[in-house]
């Protein structure tokens, strides 16, 4: 995969704005940029940023990641300080440079913008580093590099009650829909993506 140094800086910048320095922490932005780069590469065919992921305890780690932030912050454009989180310590980002849009399309904003949310708004730093402990995980040894491949292996195998009440719900409502407009309607993969997140949320 072809690596591309200046989109991952732009797309640290964006999440580090998008979320607030709160919300996201080192661990948080290493899940962050593999699920983007995995979820991209799933739907496109080709990775956001093309960086190197591997299995580590807390989950699957950026190798691009340290020096990125080193060269953001000597640049003064973010500004990386630790701080104080109820007894523990965590990184706290601060932008300082706007991210130049230009370096992201609007697919790949979209893809951020969705992981933005699941990661930053709707998990803790345990909780996403649990839920990233996925069939493509467990297959790894630790410091093994996660292929991009193995984003297949992180959409669940084992159906549940409740998502084959969900999926029996939506194919009556898709028939419904289909009865009233054009036959080769679709879900997209974004709907997919957005109910396989969901279903694999920790409870």
């Amino acid at each position: 995969m072809q690596f591309d140094r200046p989109k991952l800086k732009n797309a640290i910048l964006y999440s580090c704005l998008k979320c607030g320095p709160s919300a996201l922490g080192a661990v948080k932005l290493h899940k962050l940029l593999y699920y983007s780069d995995m979820l991209h590469y799933a739907e496109h065919g080709r990775p956001l940023i093309g960086a190197t992921y591997r299995k580590r305890p807390f989950g699957p780690t950026c190798d691009q990641l340290p020096a990125a932030l080193r060269d953001l912050s000597e640049n003064h454009e973010l500004k990386a300080e630790e701080v104080d989180y109820f007894g523990y310590k965590k990184k706290q980002f601060t932008v300082l440079r706007a991210p130049d849009l230009t370096r992201l399309d609007p697919s790949e904003r979209e893809i951020l913008d969705e992981v933005i949310e699941f990661v930053c708004f709707n998990n803790s730093a345990k909780t996403i580093s649990e839920f990233s402990h996925n069939r493509a995980w467990e297959l790894a040894e630790f410091g093994e590099e996660l292929p991009y491949h193995t984003v297949f292996q992180i959409f669940p195998t084992e159906v549940s009650l409740e998502a084959l009440e969900w999926a029996k719900t939506r194919a009556d409502e898709i028939e419904t829909e289909r009865s009233k407009s054009d036959p080769m309607g679709y879900v997209s993969f974004a709907d997919f993506r957005s109910r396989v997140l969901e279903a694999r949320r920790p409870k």
